[in-house]
């Protein structure tokens, strides 16, 4: 079921994330993928490559905003920034750093992240409820723990 705060745009650019992180998946990587939309125009997409790159940083977010490439501060004034999944720390910081103020999330029942420090800092939170991200996630953590854990910094 859909919440009324979910826009008929809000579920195409958040299925713009899964579909992002169905590709990370399939990668052999953690499924999360995110969206960043400004003024209704899909901008970057980009998913979790921790794995397929070794790397320390790149989540979902944050691999979208380097997919983005450098945009003027105005630009992410405007933005909305869809993630399957809860932001951590380090994704609601990059948010935070480059004033995005609106975020939808597929879910938070798997991992609920740094939401109350985004609301706090004025951000527009919004949770898309997504069973599909649910699962996706529930999925992946019961299969790879090890990998989850060292995503997530446990």
């Amino acid at each position: 079921m859909r919440r009324a705060d979910v826009t008929d745009d809000d579920q195409r650019w958040l299925a713009a994330a899964i579909d992002q992180a169905r590709q990370g998946l399939a990668e052999g990587g953690v499924p999360v993928g995110a969206a960043l939309v400004i003024d209704g125009e899909l901008v970057a997409a980009g998913r979790n490559r921790r794995v397929q790159l070794g790397s320390a940083i790149r989540h979902g977010e944050t691999d979208c905003l380097e997919r983005a490439g450098r945009l003027p501060a105005s630009s992410y004034a405007r933005a909305t920034m869809y993630t399957t999944l809860s932001p951590c720390d380090m994704c609601a910081g990059a948010i935070l750093l480059y004033g995005i103020p609106r975020v939808v999330m597929g879910e938070n029942t798997t991992f609920a992240g740094a939401e109350d420090l985004l609301r706090a800092r004025g951000v527009e939170v919004v949770n898309a409820g997504s069973r599909e991200c649910e699962n996706l996630m529930a999925e992946f953590i019961a299969r790879y723990p090890d990998i989850w854990n060292e995503d997530i910094g446990t």
